[in-house]
Order: structure tokens, then sequence, then C-alpha cells
């Protein structure tokens, strides 16, 4: 039996009292949470700090907690804490983790609470060694097996769905890990994108339907040094070079040996997740080949097709709707302007105003531009809407701020079912779509008018002219899930202004 290998894990709240507030319910963040993000690194003597590099770059999908797990070859050394990337790692941690392949993941919760237990990479000791894991995604069945392993005698450390992937695979008596990895994967069901990492092996897994993305690169300079990420803006910070999308259903694994490409399950039809072009790739980012940005732009200009507006100015809310909001302008031939500014240093504030002062915390994040507004007709343009009181004070300020018109336009359809596959959403009797009409919602947000991106509009954009409805996942706009299960019934949410 291998000798059981030493892991130290640090497990800090290193921001204090400070991350607690910043996860706070915010009824103002009327938009789906970010999922997480995945980073590794293989073949560098600096592995910790170009996974903290790394992801700072992915900070965008997951603001709650943030881990790197390393190994010097021989054993695995780890640091998890509550917070922002800059918060949680400084010179001194990343310090305490060294050699030249490590794994490191941001989280928002999706599955399992907001919590340091569920921070990731998880990373565990067993009789074959150590092994550490981050994920992106969420696991549609993770409940019965959790169920099934505990009833196996399994002490689960976590509340986070990706512990049963762990459990599995340290239970699997295959010998290789690639094999185990695969014996414990052919039980889940729903969206993973997965790193795995031994004290000398980093293993890149994405699931067979290929929802949540994983990249693959290699340091300029640097051959040997190979780099895995959830969207390929992580690689351009670090000097990497993007090589390719890692496919639906492939395993990567890296080590010593050089890099091997395994395909272990059975092919199926790719559904990427469509929601990652609308709102949660950073716009610098390349999504199957496509930019995110020239998509978000298309979907502006195939929203004017579809609801082009009389008007004077057209106004995104930012920063997630100005490349919609550009090329909807574009299309109707009237000036593009950043009516609403956004503060970028805003985080949660401690103390509530009085009811008197209105729409406090919209105001913390944007404020309108009256030279720009005032008397004018005025489109505004977004991403989405989940509940709909985002956009009702926003509409609400442009008026204050003198806008004679506000016309809502929205770059995808409406969002009338809950996403089970790694996206925080609200249950869909909070989803304003689901139980109310287009007219009705306009009526709540007060908008002048109201046009949405039809679902058939969005897959043709984001296929570069050619709708291709078969290669993506929609359920959030259309109900038709990649992964059939029984999804929580339908509460109907009550407007009060309707």
């Amino acid at each position: 039996m291998t000798t059981h290998h030493q892991l130290p894990i640090y497990l800090s709240d290193s921001t204090g009292a400070a991350w607690r507030d910043a996860l706070a319910s915010d009824d103002d963040d009327d938009h789906f949470h970010d999922q997480c993000g995945v980073f590794g690194i293989f073949g560098h003597g600096e592995a910790a700090n170009i996974a903290y590099l790394g992801l700072h770059a992915l900070q965008h999908r997951g603001q709650e907690s943030a881990g790197i797990v390393t190994s010097d070859g021989e054993q695995l050394f780890a640091h998890r804490a509550m917070g922002l990337v800059h918060n949680v790692f400084h010179e001194k941690q990343l310090a305490k983790l060294p050699g030249q392949l490590a794994i490191g993941h941001v989280r928002y919760s999706t599955a399992g609470e907001s919590h340091l237990k569920n921070a990731q990479p998880l990373a565990v000791d067993t009789a074959r060694g150590s092994l550490a894991v981050c994920h992106n995604g969420n696991l549609t069945n993770a409940g019965e097996l959790r169920a099934e392993l505990e009833a196996r005698g399994s002490i689960f450390q976590s509340t986070s769905d990706t512990e049963v992937i762990v459990h599995f695979a340290v239970l699997s008596q295959l010998p290789t890990l690639e094999e185990r990895i695969v014996d414990a994967l052919k039980r889940v069901e729903g969206a993973y994108s997965l790193l795995f990492m031994t004290e000398r092996t980093l293993v890149a897994v994405r699931d067979p339907l290929g929802i949540r993305p994983l990249c693959l690169g290699v340091l300029r300079g640097a051959p040997d040094a190979h780099v895995v990420a959830s969207e390929p803006s992580a690689f351009d910070l670090i000097g990497a070079e993007y090589v390719r999308d890692v496919a639906a259903g492939e395993m990567i694994v890296i080590d010593r040996e050089g890099v091997r490409s395994l395909h272990p399950f059975a092919p199926a039809e790719p559904k990427a997740c469509v929601f990652e072009y609308v709102y949660f790739a950073r716009p610098d980012s390349h999504l199957a080949g496509r930019s995110v940005y020239e998509v978000r732009k298309a979907l502006g200009r195939a929203l004017a097709q579809e609801h082009p507006a009389d008007v004077d100015v057209v106004v995104p809310v930012p920063d997630s709707g100005v490349p919609a909001a550009i090329g909807y302008a574009a299309a109707i031939g009237v000036p593009f302007e950043m009516g609403l500014i956004r503060s970028h240093y805003v985080g949660r504030t401690f103390i509530e105003p009085q009811q008197s002062i209105r729409h406090f915390g919209v105001r913390l994040k944007l404020n309108p531009v009256r030279a720009l507004l005032d008397g004018k007709r005025v489109v505004v343009v977004d991403d989405s809407i989940v509940r709909g009181t985002t956009s009702r004070k926003i509409v609400k300020m442009l008026r204050d701020a003198g806008a004679r018109e506000v016309h809502l336009r929205v770059s995808s359809p409406p969002t009338k079912w809950p996403c089970y596959y790694g996206i925080d959403t609200p249950t869909r009797g909070e989803l304003i779509a689901s139980s109310h009409t287009v007219d009705e919602i306009a009526r709540y947000v007060t908008a002048d008018s109201l046009g949405y991106l039809s679902l058939k509009g969005m897959l043709n954009a984001i296929g570069g002219g050619v709708e291709v409805p078969g290669h993506h996942c929609h359920a959030c706009f259309s109900g038709q899930y990649a992964i059939p299960f029984a999804p929580p019934g339908k509460r109907p949410l009550r407007l009060v202004g309707v």
C-alpha cells in the first residue's frame, strides 16, 4: 500500500466580514450569475503565479471563492479562501505553493452552500496518492449519487456536487488514473468541465455534450508548458497561445510523456451553452472559433431587424449590453452613446438607506448622463431580463434624466426556465417571462415598448448567419433541456404595477 502523502491545506477567511457582505443577497443584481472558472498549467517553474494570473482573467466567472493546488512532483500544496483572487492570494501564500503543476478555480455557488468548505479545488489523500479536482458545471443526479455513497459509508466534507466525482474516482478499482476518472464520470449526469491533478499528471475532461467551455493552450517560448482554461481570454494575460477547444467528451492527459487525447465516451451531439455568447464569457474570448464580441454585435443587429425603433439615441446597459447596443445602433443608423455610466469600484454597502432614497442599489452601479438623454427618444439595450426589477429601475432612471421615450430591447429571448447545468438562476416562478406576456412585462418595467430577440434570430446570429438549433443548449429560453429530467414546477410571480 502506498504511503499517504501529507497534504497541507491552508483555509483562511482572508477578507473577513467583507466577503460575507459581498455575498449578501442583492435585489438589484438582476442577471444570471456566472458559474465557475477553471485553470490548469503543466510544466512551468512558476505554476502558482501563472495560475494566479489565469484565475484573475477568469474572475468574471466566479467572485465567491478562489483556490490553487500545486505539486512539486512528490506532494500537493493548496490554498483556498473566500473572496476575489487578488484578496485570496498574496506573495506569501503563492510562495507556499511550489512546483511546476497547478490547477485553480474561481467559484460562484450553483450547487452547495456559499461556504469555505465548498471552495475548490478539492484535494484528498488516497491509498494511491493524492488527487485534486476543480469543476465548472453542475451534476443533475448528484443528490441520488450522494445518498448511494453515504449508504455505503462514504463521508462527505462539503455540500458541493463535485465531491461525488471524487468519491467515485477513489472507489474505482481500475488500474490507471484516466480509467478511474472515466469510471466515475460514467456514473454522473449533467454538465462538467473538469481538471484533475495528481503529483505528476494533469487531466482535463469536458462532458459529452460540451455544455461548459474548456480550451487548451501552450505558453509562448515554452512549448512544454501546457495550459487549460475555461476561456481563451485567460491565455492572453499569461502570454499563452490558444491551440484549440477541448472537444465535447474529450479527455486530455498531460504528463512528462507529453499530451494525449482520449475519447472515452459515446459520441453525442454537442450542446454548448448559448448563454456563454449572450452574457457569461468575456467579450474578448473566442468560443468554438467565434469572437464573442462579434457574436454580441450580431445579436444586436438581429434585434434591430426584428424590433426596430424610431429613436434619437441607442444606450447600452453596461457592460454586458455594450456590443449588442453597438450592433443595434449601426443597424438602425442611430448614434450609439454611453448614456449610462457604470462604477467599476462598487462593492456591497454595509448601510441601507431609508426607503425615501429610491433606486439606491442601481444608482450605486449605474448613473445616467443627462446631457445625452434630456429630451431624447432612447432605446436601451440589455442582454437579458430575469426578474425585471433592475429593468424597471433603469427605465425610471432614464426618464428622471429627461428621456422623452424609453424603449427597452433585449438581445436574447425571454428567459422562462432555470438552468440546471452550472448557472445560478432563480426558480421558474421568479422569472418574469415564465408567467407574463411581453406586453405585461413592458407595463411592469414602464417602458414605451419592449422587444426580445427571437430564439431563431439568436441562433442564427451565433451561427454566423446560419441557424444551427441542434448545436447549443438553450433550455433557459426554450425549456428544451439537453439532459432530460423533471425540473421543479412553475410558481407564478406576482407583479405590482401590471
